[in-house]
């Protein structure tokens, strides 16, 4: 008899990206022109154009994968996967002025939000650039509020990403409150 041990939700989503990673990439191939083979059926050397489109393809879905894992974490109050898809270098500038470098720091900052579970937190995409697999920054209209003090604040939040080689990472997030 063979025992088996629950996947983590960290471990599931991972996996979940690396097969939509594959899907897309099989789909994309199976699409490519004819137009890339010469008369003599080799490829022309632009060959290489459409692998780098399949890349940053992948690396586009790949993205919307991690930053919604990020937001919807959050909202979640899922902080090991909040942890999962930030840089340990990452930093965060609150609308307060307030400053955490380190990932160890913010989690420390954002641990009554997780312990709590009280907020909650609502999000609008306002703008994004993404720049192949290497960077990316997505502006949101957030709203925070905690509804049993009457507290809510709208802000603006603006955060970057990073790709390391294997996975995008949050790297730094800033919050402008907006009124009310």
């Amino acid at each position: 008899m063979t025992h088996r041990t629950p996947r983590s939700a960290r471990t599931s989503a991972l996996i979940a990206m690396s097969m939509l990673a594959l899907s897309t990439a099989t789909t994309a191939f199976a699409a490519s022109p004819a137009s890339n083979a010469s008369a003599s059926g080799a490829p022309q050397a632009a060959a290489s154009g459409w692998v780098g489109d399949v890349l940053t393809r992948i690396c586009a879905r790949q993205f919307d994968i991690a930053q919604r894992m990020d937001m919807e974490s959050f909202r979640d109050y899922d902080a090991e996967t909040f942890r999962a898809v930030h840089d340990e270098r990452a930093i965060t500038v609150f609308d307060s002025g307030g400053v955490r470098i380190g990932l160890d720091a913010i989690m420390t900052a954002l641990a009554g939000h997780f312990t709590n579970r009280e907020a909650k937190w609502s999000w609008t995409e306002r703008h994004r650039v993404v720049d192949g697999c290497n960077s990316a920054y997505i502006l949101y209209e957030t709203v925070y509020e905690i509804p049993r003090i009457g507290y809510r604040q709208k802000a603006l939040t603006g955060v970057t990403y990073t790709h390391d080689g294997r996975k995008w990472l949050a790297i730094a997030d800033q919050g402008t409150k907006l009124p009310p």
